[in-house]
This record gives C-alpha cells, structure tokens and sequence, in this order.
C-alpha cells in the first residue's frame, strides 16, 4: 500500500482498530501510561476528545488527574464548522451532552476556555511527531491557531505506527507521542 494514500490507510487501520486483540487490555495499559506521564506535567487544562470507532478513552485517566486539584479542568471539543477548528468546554462526569454537527457528544452549556495541552487521538502516527487522523484538519488547523500553541500529545495504539508515512502540507508536529507499550517519543524528555 503506497504509504501517502491516506484514505485507504485511514480505513484500514480503522479496521485494525476494531478487531484488536484485548483491545480492553490494551486500553488498560494506556490508561496508565497517560495517568504516569500527566504525573510530571505542570499545565492545568487539558483539551481532550469524545472517543469514537474504537479509540482509546482517556477520560477515565483525566478525570482521574482533575478530581483532587479544583484549578485542573478537562475540555472536550466543540466543533465550529464555519471556520473548520475546535473551541473546548470544559467537561466532567455527569455533565449536561448534546452530539455535535457530526453526530459526537459535546458539552452543553459549560465554559469555553483554551487548553495548555491537548491529547489529539490518533489513527496512525509515524516518525518524529506525524499524526494521522481522519483526515478533516480540525485538529491541526486548531493547534495551529491556537496563541500560545498549546503542547500537542497524541494518544493512539501501537498497531498505528507508520514508518513511511510522509506529512501533509498541513500538518502541525506532535510534542510527544503515548500508546500502551509507553512514552514512544517526547520532546520534553
């Protein structure tokens, strides 16, 4: 498969996704990868995402990191069409939902505010900080909006590792990279 043909590679790992092995086990182990690697962060707001097709949830490990520090807020994406980004809300359990123009849970009705970090999901990932998502930008085109940028982590299974994958004209570079064998790169450490 050419490694630039994107639509295809989206589709199979999507597939690939869905018929890992212990898949639940697998998220286990991410859960705790993410929970250790917050442990030596210092930023105070956490964009995040509402899984879907299979991803890894991380919410259980953020809320997790939130639930004794008041200051601590969790975000979850709001979908802006008309300018093709995201704005995030903070979100915890049991918060009011609503699904977005693309049919995914949001909150409803709590607070917009920008995150120091965001976890970005990701369908594939490759060498040095290359991410691969669905393919509609919203991420990419966020983190690079965003003043100051906040760090970008992506968050995904190993299965997803690309070794040929090439970048886009839009791309924007991940900070770090975590997936259930661990910490696969950080620019930080």
């Amino acid at each position: 498969m050419d490694a630039n043909d994107r639509a295809a590679i989206r589709h199979k790992l999507i597939e690939q996704r869905l018929a890992l092995p212990k898949r639940l086990e697998l998220a286990a182990d991410l859960q705790e990868v993410l929970r250790v690697w917050l442990l030596r962060r210092r930023e105070t707001t956490i964009g995040a995402y509402w899984p879907i097709k299979g991803e890894f949830d991380p919410l259980p490990a953020l809320y997790r990191w939130a639930e004794d520090h008041p200051e601590r807020r969790i975000g979850l994406p709001v979908v802006d069409k008309a300018h093709g980004n995201l704005r995030f809300h903070v979100w915890y359990p049991g918060c009011p939902m609503e699904e977005d123009a693309f049919h995914i849970p949001k909150p409803k009705g709590t607070e917009e505010f920008q995150p120091q970090l965001m976890l970005v999901p990701c369908l594939g990932f490759g060498p040095c900080g290359l991410r691969l998502g669905y393919g509609g930008g919203f991420m990419d085109k966020t983190l690079a909006e965003m003043k100051p940028r906040p760090a970008a982590v992506g968050i995904g299974y190993a299965h997803g590792f690309l070794p040929l994958l090439k970048p886009s004209a839009l791309d924007v570079a991940l900070d770090a990279m975590l997936t259930e064998e661990g910490v696969v790169w950080d620019r930080e450490g």
